[in-house]
């Protein structure tokens, strides 16, 4: 399965988004990006596609405008083996953190072939940090995939090695079910599933909000579902994408500084013993389109993705 490399926008120091194509002319993205000052070496994030497009269409992802259908394990395989070469041609992946967020493009419970690719990470790419990240909206009818999600992680990912997350948002289910405009799991149902999937030395099952100015979140809902002793809150920043703006939603942090939380999120969590996170990446990735939500091929014009594809042959061709 090939795929050919049309264009590549960002800054090595940071992130780097690579848009590829398939053979069918479906169109991907994936991305590479370090932590400075933390170099490659230390940690290394590769963010893959599993989807072209997204059915979810929640209303802060610009991923989920359309969607044609689901990359094969050869072609999910094929970007990850692109950024290995790149960097590690010997195969020898050489950082104490290798992780791989399958969360470019598409909810990944929407392709079962990813768990074939889970299954075979550990062997095709001879790393110790290897660290597979999951995140899920929890479609409704994913219980197969992700049950079977539990027994791959207690066979090959064990004491830490797998980092699984839930992106809810927010404790209002209105709001929830808006801004995830799909049938999903109730808090209930994600309790009980993490009650099943997290064993003693895993690491702690994140809840992740893209925390918009005025989306409630209720520590006491949190509490009645989600014990602190399995789940520590992630608390990101909506990224400027395109549906973002169109549906007016502004993100509840910028910076990341804890003088931007008016409501005291963060102190009430962690007097609930929540473990908090504020997780916002380098800036800079806002203007490079690398973030969570981004696309790049929906902030440029087609003709620049033309030109991009048509400029020259350097276009690189990888395939496995």
């Amino acid at each position: 399965m090939k795929l050919k490399i049309i264009a590549t926008v960002g800054d090595s120091k940071i992130a780097t988004v690579h848009i590829a194509k398939t053979k069918e002319d479906k169109y991907l993205e994936f991305v590479e990006s370090v932590q400075p000052p933390l170099l490659r070496k230390d940690k290394w994030v590769l963010i893959v596609s599993v989807l072209f497009g997204c059915p979810v269409g929640c209303l802060m992802c610009d991923a989920g405008s359309s969607f044609y259908g689901k990359l094969s394990k050869d072609e999910i395989f094929a970007q990850i083996d692109y950024l290995v070469r790149l960097h590690y041609p010997q195969g020898v992946i050489d950082c104490k953190k290798f992780k791989i967020q399958f969360a470019r493009m598409g909810e990944p419970t929407l392709n079962s072939g990813l768990l074939e690719v889970l299954e075979e990470l550990p062997e095709r790419y001879k790393c110790p940090g290897l660290l597979p990240s999951f995140s899920t909206v929890a479609p409704d009818g994913c219980d197969d995939f992700l049950s079977k999600l539990i027994a791959i992680k207690n066979n090959l990912y064990s004491k830490g090695k797998f980092q699984m997350q839930f992106s809810i948002h927010t404790t209002s289910q209105d709001l929830r079910n808006k801004l995830i405009p799909i049938k999903k799991w109730d808090f209930a149902k994600i309790a009980d599933y993490c009650e099943r999937f997290y064993v003693a030395g895993d690491k702690k099952i994140t809840l992740n909000f893209a925390l918009a100015k005025d989306s409630p979140v209720c520590v006491r809902e949190l509490k009645k579902y989600f014990s602190p002793e399995i789940f520590i809150i992630k608390i990101t920043p909506v990224n400027p994408t395109i549906h973002a703006t169109n549906n007016d939603i502004e993100s509840y942090f910028v910076a990341g500084a804890l003088e931007e939380d008016k409501n005291n999120f963060v102190e009430c969590l962690q007097d609930a013993g929540y473990e908090v996170i504020i997780s916002v990446g380098n800036l800079e990735e806002n203007k490079i389109g690398s973030n969570c939500g981004q696309y790049v091929r929906a902030r440029l014009p087609k003709s620049e993705v033309y030109d991009y594809e048509h400029q020259n042959n350097k276009q690189s061709i990888i395939g496995v």
